[in-house]
């Protein structure tokens, strides 16, 4: 069979009444019912008789799976290498939170730095396709961004609206690829409404995000690349496609879980893989309305018609159509909605930075909250394989470069306030200056860098490191720190010694000490303990801000 004669094997299919009908464009409505809600379907057994083995010979991007995307001819194809971005392991992190196998969908790698150049691309494509020369489109920031790089790249005239709380270098970026750029004073679900309206009077191609085709064929391809990419990070070469236990992403409209979803469904009818992961989508807690929707029982969002969060990328009040369809796959397979306030958002973004070296924008760093807030209650297990979607890293656009005339603003009388609180984030603590040396007493290099790591970036400690008991009781000896981290289960002289031989030494005695430790403790072990230590924290149960939390108590009340 020819790649030709496949592409054209493609239906479009009603998810509310089932009528199927050959593809030949996206279809706004089903011509029997009405529903707006069209799936593209795919001649699967044609696809697993092609599959994988084709797929060794083709690049590692987004269009490596043509056959699964509804595009008819690749002559239309608009493409700046999208796709394909790495799966790294959050080493550091897991170290911390006791949970081995958290890794993240680098998506900032993208060529505009965001996954929305996956929904680009393919909608992009298809615009060229229908030979549509003018668009619109309304956005928080990274659609709108996306959209008109391709757009340019295209030959495609883009509107993009806006609303007036996308920071400003979101919308001279916009601007710079050439787009009409229209501010909204007023929120994304009112800008929305102002796009459309705009779009009808000018009888113009809009845009429909997730209700569209190609929003949610796009983001399958993000579960694709994950499933090659996660047997060969967990050890499992010998399997070649792979499920996480659970896949993270904080959402607005909701397209990106819906088209991870659909991507598995799809793998597991072509055999590739034998579970479906759970979902966990995550909402700022100023402007949740699937979250609280999915808590009140309800099958369709209740709108939120103030959103009061500085994390405007995901501050959708009416979610859409997503939100029923991600309910019911979570109440029927299991997966979390889980809200996130802006302080757990931003505190994510310092961890992650800090640990991982990995700098993102607010929505990405309210999926690694979320994540955060999952595994402190036990909903994700610490030993479950979890994926988080990075989905962005915005760059700024030097203002000197558009001039003064790079936007039109149009204002919405009786727009509701949107209240916001201007600190984003308390500076972080730092330890008392009478605390200026800290001994790490830990056998495990990579525990030790994690400890010294964590400790560096909240203040100029002199740092001292040993890498077993014996070496412990001589480095506090000599160098008398302020204050011992002590791990308990090390080779030789374990960590009940260290304390032994510092508590019945007059030079030694009065040093504070924190006992880190993976071990579970017996009441015994417990009781040796009691009187002797200033804190007790399990490794994987606390985070770095509870960590130096106890540090800085201990710091300010050193008597």
């Amino acid at each position: 069979m020819s790649d030709t004669a496949f592409k054209h094997r493609v239906w479009l299919e009603c998810a509310q009444c089932g009528h199927r009908v050959p593809y030949t464009g996206p279809l706004r409505a089903c011509e029997k019912c009405g529903g707006q809600w069209i799936d593209a379907v795919y001649d699967y057994d044609a696809v697993r008789e092609l599959w994988p083995a084709v797929l060794q010979k083709r690049p590692f991007d987004m269009w490596r799976y043509r056959e699964l995307l509804p595009l008819r001819d690749d002559a239309n194809k608009v493409t700046m290498g999208e796709g394909g971005t790495p799966l790294l392991h959050a080493t550091n992190l897991g170290l911390m939170l006791g949970a081995p196998h958290i890794y993240f969908k680098d998506e900032r790698q993208g060529p505009t730095g965001s996954f929305k150049d996956r929904q680009a691309s393919l909608a992009i494509s298809l615009m060229k396709e229908q030979g549509i020369t003018e668009a619109i489109v309304a956005s928080t920031g990274n659609v709108a961004i996306s959209y008109s790089a391709y757009s340019a790249l295209a030959g495609i005239k883009m509107w993009a609206f806006l609303t007036s709380l996308v920071p400003p270098e979101k919308m001279r970026e916009v601007a710079l690829y050439g787009s009409e750029v229209v501010k909204v004073t007023a929120t994304y679900d009112q800008t929305k409404k102002v796009a459309a309206d705009f779009a009808a009077r000018k009888n113009m191609f809009i845009d429909r995000g997730i209700r569209g085709i190609a929003a949610r064929e796009a983001m399958k391809t993000v579960a694709f690349e994950m499933a090659e990419q996660l047997p060969l990070l967990i050890g499992e070469g010998e399997t070649p496609w792979r499920a996480p236990d659970w896949y993270i992403q904080a959402v607005s409209g909701g397209m990106g879980p819906v088209g991870v979803w659909r991507a598995y469904e799809e793998m597991m009818k072509l055999g590739l893989v034998d579970k479906m992961p759970k979902l966990a989508c995550i909402q700022a807690a100023g402007c949740a309305p699937m979250v609280n929707s999915f808590k009140k029982g309800l099958d369709e969002a209740e709108p939120v018609l103030n959103p009061q969060t500085l994390v405007i990328t995901i501050a959708t009040g009416s979610p859409g159509p997503a939100y029923s369809f991600l309910s019911r796959v979570i109440r029927e397979h299991g997966g979390a909605f889980e809200a996130v306030t802006d302080e757990e958002t931003f505190r994510a973004m310092h961890v992650m930075a800090k640990l991982d070296g990995i700098s993102m924008e607010p929505a990405a760093a309210a999926a690694f909250a979320g994540l955060f807030k999952l595994l402190s209650t036990g909903v994700i297990k610490r030993d479950e394989v979890v994926v988080v979607n990075c989905s962005g890293h915005t760059f700024p656009v030097e203002k000197h470069l558009l001039g003064d005339e790079w936007a039109r603003t149009v204002e919405v009388p009786e727009t509701p306030s949107v209240s916001v609180n201007e600190g984003l984030l308390g500076t972080l603590g730092h330890l008392d200056e009478r605390v200026q040396s800290i001994a790490i007493v830990e056998d495990d290099p990579k525990a030790r860098l994690l400890l010294r790591r964590i400790l560096q970036t909240r203040g100029d400690y002199r740092i001292f490191e040993a890498d077993d008991g014996a070496s412990g009781i001589e480095l506090a000896r000599r160098e008398h720190p302020d204050l011992i981290l002590l791990d308990l289960m090390m080779p030789g002289v374990d960590g009940f010694g260290v304390l032994e031989a510092l508590k019945s030494d007059d030079e030694t005695s009065d040093i504070p000490v924190i006992v880190i430790t993976a071990k579970e403790l017996t009441a015994d072990e417990r009781a040796r303990l009691s009187g002797q230590i200033e804190m007790l924290m399990e490794k994987g149960s606390f985070t770095d801000e509870e960590l130096l939390d106890e540090i800085l108590k201990r710091a300010n009340d050193p008597s």
